[in-house]
Formats: C-alpha cells, sequence, structure tokens
C-alpha cells in the first residue's frame, strides 16, 4: 500500500490544487457572539465544496480560531475525503493600543507573548491542520494608526518561532511569514525601507503581501475609470476593462514587492495573503463614491484574481467567505460588512452563481437555510442595480 504524501506549507503553497480563502464564521454584529461548532462545520462543508482547502485566521484571543481547529479534526474524524489546514494568524499590536491611552509604535503590546504561545500551542495541538504561521495582520502599515508596530517587533516573534522550530519544540514544517500590506514589504514608500524589514523579510518562510485595489477605486483611482470610448461599449464590457485594470494595479503591487526583495538580494516565494472586492458599500466606494461595489465587480475580480494567481502559482487567501456584521456594526452599509462570497444568510453572491447551478452545494446548509442565490439568480436584475464606473472624459 502506497504512504499518503505528508502535506505540508511547502507542498500547499503556490499550488491551485490548495485553494485558499480567509474566513470568520460570524453572524451577529458582535465579535462577542461566537459560532458554535457546528456553525463552523457547516462553513467547512460549503468551502470545501467549492474547492477551499486552506483556511486564514487572524486572532487566538477570542475562541474562534481553536474552534475552527476543532471543527476541522471533527470533520476529518467522520469524512475520510475531508481535507483542510489552516493558516493560523497571531494578531499583534503596540503599546496602549485599542484604549484610551496614547499609543505608543515603538513598543509592543505586554499581551503579545501571550498570543504567540497560544499560536505554538495551537498548532503542536493540531500538526496536521496548522501549517502556517503568521505574525501579525497589517500590523506594519502605517494608516493602522491604532495598533501599528515596527519591524523589529514583528521581526523579534518571527525569530523566536524559527528558534523554536530549530530546538523541535515546533513542527520544522511549519512555515511562518506576517501578512501585511504591499508598502509594509517594501514596495511603498521609502519610510518602509529599514533595516528590520530587510531582516524580516530573510527571516520569514515567505512573505504574505495584501492589496486591494478596491480601496484605491477612492485613494489612488489612477487605474479607474472608464472613458466614453468604453462607455459606449455597453456596461458589460466597459466594467470588464476597468475590473481588468483593477487586476493590472494589484500585479503592480505584487511587482514592486518582488522587485524590492530582488535588490536585497533575496530569494523568497511571494504570496496573497489578502484581497478582496466588497459587493456593497454606502459611503466611499459605492454608488455616491466611486462606484466600484457591487456583486458584478466583485465576480469579475474574484475570477480574474483567481485565473491570475493560479496560472503564476501564487497562493491567494481572497478576502473572504461570508460576510461578517459585527465589522462595521453601526453601519450596515459599510463595505467592512460586504467582503464575503456568501452573505451571511448563506446565499451565494454572483461570483458563485455558477456553482450553485452545477449542484455544488447540494444538500448543504447554513444555519438551516440552503444555499441560493442572490438576486433569486436573475442576471437582468443583477445588472440593473449595477453602476458604470465614472467616466473619465478626454
Amino acid at each position: 500500500m502506497q504512504s499518503e504524501k505528508k502535506v505540508t506549507a511547502q507542498v500547499i503553497l503556490g499550488n491551485s490544487d490548495y485553494q485558499a480563502i480567509s474566513y470568520g464564521g460570524y453572524r451577529g454584529e458582535a465579535r462577542t457572539e461566537q459560532p458554535a461548532v457546528s456553525q463552523l462545520k457547516e462553513d467547512m462543508l460549503i468551502m470545501s465544496a467549492m474547492g477551499i482547502k486552506v483556511l486564514r485566521t487572524y486572532n487566538l484571543q477570542l475562541p474562534h480560531a481553536s474552534n475552527v481547529l476543532k471543527a476541522i479534526a471533527e470533520l476529518k474524524a467522520e469524512r475520510a475525503d475531508f481535507e483542510m489546514y489552516v493558516m493560523l494568524g497571531a494578531w499583534i499590536d503596540c503599546k496602549n493600543a485599542w484604549t484610551d491611552q496614547p499609543v505608543n509604535h515603538d513598543i509592543e503590546s505586554e499581551f503579545n507573548k501571550a498570543e504567540i504561545d497560544r499560536a505554538v500551542q495551537m498548532a503542536n495541538q493540531y500538526p496536521d491542520i496548522v501549517k502556517v504561521l503568521a505574525v501579525g495582520n497589517e500590523a506594519m502599515v502605517k494608516w493602522a494608526a491604532t495598533y501599528f508596530v515596527q519591524p523589529d517587533v514583528i521581526l523579534k516573534w518571527v525569530n523566536y518561532l524559527q528558534e523554536l522550530k530549530k530546538t523541535g519544540k515546533l513542527s520544522i514544517d511549519v512555515w511562518v511569514t506576517s501578512s501585511d500590506n504591499f508598502a509594509s514589504w517594501g514596495g511603498g514608500s521609502d519610510e518602509y525601507h529599514v533595516e528590520a524589514l530587510n531582516q524580516l523579510i530573510e527571516a520569514v518562510d515567505y512573505i504574505s503581501l495584501h492589496t486591494y485595489p478596491m480601496h484605491d477605486t477612492h485613494y489612488h483611482p489612477v487605474f479607474w475609470g472608464i472613458d466614453e470610448r468604453e462607455e459606449a461599449m455597453g456596461k458589460e464590457k466597459a466594467i470588464e476593462l476597468a475590473m481588468q485594470r483593477s487586476i493590472d494595479y494589484a500585479k503592480q503591487q505584487y511587482d514592486s514587492v518582488k522587485n524590492y526583495i530582488k535588490k536585497l538580494g533575496i530569494e523568497k516565494q511571494i504570496h496573497i495573503g489578502e484581497t478582496g472586492w466588497a459587493s456593497e458599500d454606502n459611503h466611499l466606494y459605492g454608488i455616491e463614491g466611486a462606484q466600484a461595489t457591487d456583486e458584478y465587480k466583485q465576480s469579475l475580480y474574484y475570477h480574474m484574481m483567481r485565473e491570475w494567481t493560479d496560472k503564476e502559482n501564487i497562493s491567494c487567501f481572497f478576502f473572504e467567505a461570508f460576510d461578517e456584521p459585527w465589522k462595521d456594526a453601526s453601519n450596515v452599509g459599510g463595505s467592512e460588512n460586504h467582503f464575503g462570497l456568501f452573505t451571511v444568510d448563506g446565499q451565494a453572491k454572483h461570483a458563485l452563481w455558477s456553482a450553485v447551478d452545477q449542484g455544488t452545494f447540494k444538500g448543504l446548509t447554513r444555519d438551516g437555510k440552503i444555499i441560493g442565490k442572490t438576486f433569486e439568480g436573475n442576471e437582468a436584475k443583477l445588472l440593473e442595480s449595477v453602476p458604470f464606473p465614472p467616466v473619465k472624459v478626454n
């Protein structure tokens, strides 16, 4: 009998057979409403049906991530063919983050060590599931003003985890990274180009890069919008061209990091730890703003991004699987609540309509509701709600 191939981060990353996604199972308007393990198992089966085999989680202070691991372990015990792995995130803050005290970005939070300890404990408890540890989420980017730290803090904990691997206290097969904005990895302005970052790039097992063209449809819309000629082609074609430019913009950010690392003389894999496109917004990115957020544009971005990253052997943790209403609980229509490929009640957005038609989710439910399609699957009705990108007059 042939022995089963050992699945490690080295096998998973850059392998299109292991599709990845960011995941939060929260249904309510506050993270105190923790999803039950049974609810998480429902979500695992939905994501598995669409070909997802790697999940990304974000913090370990709350029960969510440990319950995700428990849900996967139970499904593996119940179903011989169930396969799911995790990129486990450890949240990192600066001193006085999320308090009414002045933050100090040069000193780290006293709570960081406990978070790293939890990550190690869970990686050792679930070695068949946890394949990557990520030290911090957008923890170095300077617009994260409430909590960002300097690169030397991330470097400290990455080196700590790498040392645990050397001494046998953490599996040598677990890859260690930090997941951050492209600018934080050297692809942005010179203020990020510090020696501690260069040492961090050397220390991680791979680069986990974030790119969000959707946000830059407002903040830096050099690629966004259509001209009058494109407008005359009709809505669908004009939007397709605009979304292709959005993908090209993401590629430029990816290449900016790749070029910076090359200048350092370092060889390192670069994968996309986060990218996504919201399906709704009532502020900067919606109808009254950049006219960027709707299900149709989200769908094009999702499929174009998957096509590019699969072709180039880049893992892409698309953000995200399900809408999470807690993210902007005071503003139901805010974009942060609407990055999911599914609504909270388990309705597949346009990006996954074809999967519903193919019976991918047959027999699966979310909180007792069958997986249907938004807009009742009526594409004409959907397109009526979709605006042209802004027209730039030549």
